[in-house]
């Protein structure tokens, strides 16, 4: 049995705490953000607290009573589950074992809190998750475990996340966990040649240029679906995009971001070599069917974006 301290947050962090307590490990403290005001508990305080588990929140670590709060010292090994608070190394380093980290690419590519939407934005067709050992920079420490992902050609970010990060990325970390404790892990120095980091991917990342080549504008769309949510302006309203399919990849002769199309199945745009369908739009609002929403703001076959 190790003594772990934990950082993190989301259903991840939860799972992550469950799966180490179900190996007999002991949390001496279960480190989450800052509640949010109008939001839930989040899902990894949730689970703490349900099991009468020391749960620390502060807005930074790099206060010096973080260290004396923390109290990393006492534990045989940091856990990083979904963290997007910076730790100081001072923290990292403290437990016997020092830490590791989850990270949802195959690095030293796609550093960066964007990971998942970057690699989908630019249609990368192999992603997967790493557990290295954090330092003072990001996401730059030696790696210690390494699992490979197919990334399918519809993938959004969220489904791809939920639907094939999620798991492998629990079960790796735990793995790593386990490979630590027993001496196993050796990290290997990342090859700086190779790396690649990116922004948060927000607004003025996802917005749309339908002159670009089809499959581009689809990445794009897919890479920021849920979030941001890549965007067009319709009548001088920013209008979002999800659930984009590729429909044709022939020029049509029709002019770039011209709809084509509504349908109970969605709405059907060009773009530069082909044509896109999107099922949902969101025009300030929720997400809704696509044919819905044009019908609200008037948008009608024929009509440019």
């Amino acid at each position: 049995m190790a003594r772990i301290v934990l950082f993190g947050q989301a259903p991840f962090g939860a799972k992550v705490m469950e799966g180490l307590r179900a190996r007999g490990h002991e949390i001496v403290a279960a480190c989450v953000p800052p509640d949010r005001e109008g939001k839930p508990l989040d899902p990894l305080k949730e689970a703490a607290l349900a099991a009468g588990l020391p749960v620390i929140q502060r807005k930074s670590y790099k206060a010096p009573d973080a260290m004396g709060e923390v109290r990393p010292e006492r534990a045989d090994l940091g856990v990083l589950a979904y963290v997007t608070q910076i730790i100081p190394r001072a923290i990292l380093d403290a437990p016997r074992l020092a830490s590791l980290c989850f990270h949802p690419s195959l690095l030293p590519k796609y550093r960066g809190g964007a990971a998942i939407n970057w690699q989908l934005i630019r249609g990368e067709t192999r992603s997967g998750v790493t557990l290295f050992k954090p330092d003072d920079g990001i996401d730059t420490g030696p790696i210690y475990l390494q699992r490979e992902i197919a990334i399918g050609p519809d993938d959004t970010s969220g489904s791809f996340y939920y639907g094939k990060v999620f798991e492998p990325g629990v079960a790796a970390t735990l793995e790593c966990v386990e490979l630590l404790l027993a001496g196993k892990a050796r990290g290997v120095v990342q090859d700086e040649s190779l790396a690649t980091s990116d922004p948060l991917c927000r607004d003025e990342h996802a917005a749309i240029d339908w002159s670009k080549p089809v499959g581009e504008v689809h990445n794009l769309v897919r890479g920021c679906d849920p979030s941001p949510g890549a965007h067009a302006s319709v009548g001088g309203k920013t209008v979002r995009f999800f659930g984009s399919r590729i429909t044709s990849t022939t020029a049509s002769g029709v002019a770039p971001g011209t709809v084509v199309a509504i349908g109970a199945d969605g709405i059907e745009v060009t773009a530069r070599g082909g044509s896109v369908r999107f099922a949902k739009l969101s025009a300030g609002g929720g997400k809704l069917a696509a044919s819905e929403v044009a019908s609200q703001i008037g948008l009608a076959p024929g009509a440019r974006l």
